[in-house]
């Protein structure tokens, strides 16, 4: 538990503000391709579910529009070999029209919080054109926008993203009682959808390229990432694109350097222990290494200070050859990090 806290003017000033304010990457007008969602949900409400013929009819009609992504649907998320059209007939319509698990109302209300997705779309075509600003052969994903029933957030296949969008119907969503834990709900709302698709993205696409697996690699490389994101996404706060509160945020801020010198003290940068990286790493209601008090993730924070301190000390470096630097050791040697 982290007992004294240090409280100075910088530190309240950056607590107002989001930590990846400074250096400007990219020119102001960048020729953008729009993007458009996929409407995968709204399709799938359109099925026929109080006839068998009907659903039958409207199966193909999925399979023939959606010939990539409704066989991946089927498969990864209803669980069904996808050429098992007769039992899609009878599983589809109960999936639909579920009450017991509340997804009928759940598809309802999805459709109404994403009956217009031009705001998702917009900040989605700002992030990926500068994204290929800086790596040209990049490709864009294709983008649906689908219903999971509470399975997914975010799911891969090739050369396309999911959007699960039954996970972003806002915190208070009441159903969610039923299958998350209090901390997971924050960033389970509409307004997280593009942070969320462009990170997974950009730790898909972007390689872990160090040889080493210690600690320290680990929050340099998920460090680098979160930095790279809040450049794609220089209009929001830092807590945004962290996915805390604001008063995590502020908490952290306050008492960096205490827990600096706590994660030094026990030289948890070089160790590779299972147990160590993901409690400092994976989603949790708090970061138990540290204090009860700290927001989950919180190595990872710890790599974005580092990286943001790296990148001001080193102004010739670019976002591309900070994303291909494998050295963590020299990123933290250069930061001259002292919170």
């Amino acid at each position: 538990m982290i007992q004294k806290k240090y409280i100075f003017i910088a530190a309240c000033l950056l607590a107002l503000t989001s930590c990846h304010k400074g250096r400007d990457y990219f020119p102001k007008n960048i020729e953008t391709e729009q993007i458009e969602l996929v409407r995968f949900d709204k399709a799938l409400m359109n099925v026929q579910c109080d006839n068998v013929q009907g659903t039958k009819d409207d199966i193909h009609v999925l399979y023939d529009k959606y010939p990539v992504f409704m066989p991946l649907w089927v498969e990864d998320i209803l669980g069904i070999p996808s050429a098992d059209t007769a039992y899609l007939t009878e599983a589809l319509p109960a999936f639909l029209n579920d009450t017991l698990y509340g997804f009928k109302e759940t598809n309802k209300r999805e459709q109404e919080v994403f009956a217009d997705v031009s705001d998702i779309e917009a900040e989605l075509s700002r992030a990926f054109a500068r994204i290929c600003w800086l790596w040209p052969e990049m490709e864009v994903p294709t983008l649906y926008l689908f219903i999971s029933g509470f399975n997914a957030p975010i799911y891969f296949g090739e050369e396309l993203i999911g959007i699960g969008a039954d996970m972003y119907l806002g915190s208070n969503y009441e159903y969610y009682n039923r299958v998350v834990y209090d901390y997971q709900k924050r960033t389970m709302r509409k307004e997280c959808i593009p942070v969320d698709v462009v990170s997974a993205f950009l730790f898909r696409t972007i390689p872990y390229t160090s040889t080493k697996s210690r600690l320290l690699d680990q929050m340099i490389y998920r460090g680098k990432v979160m930095y790279l994101t809040a450049q794609l996404f220089d209009k929001l706060p830092g807590f945004e694109v962290m996915g805390w509160s604001k008063e995590q945020w502020d908490w952290c801020v306050k008492n960096e350097e205490a827990i600096w010198h706590l994660v030094m003290d026990k030289r948890d940068l070089f160790k590779t222990e299972s147990l160590v990286l993901t409690g400092y790493l994976n989603d949790g209601p708090f970061t138990s290494e540290v204090s009860q008090d700290a927001p989950g993730r919180l190595g990872i924070w710890l790599g974005w200070r580092i990286v943001e301190s790296y990148m001001a000390h080193n102004e010739a470096v670019t976002l591309q050859e900070l994303m291909a630097e494998g050295d963590a050791q020299m990123i933290l040697e250069e930061s001259y990090y002292r919170p």
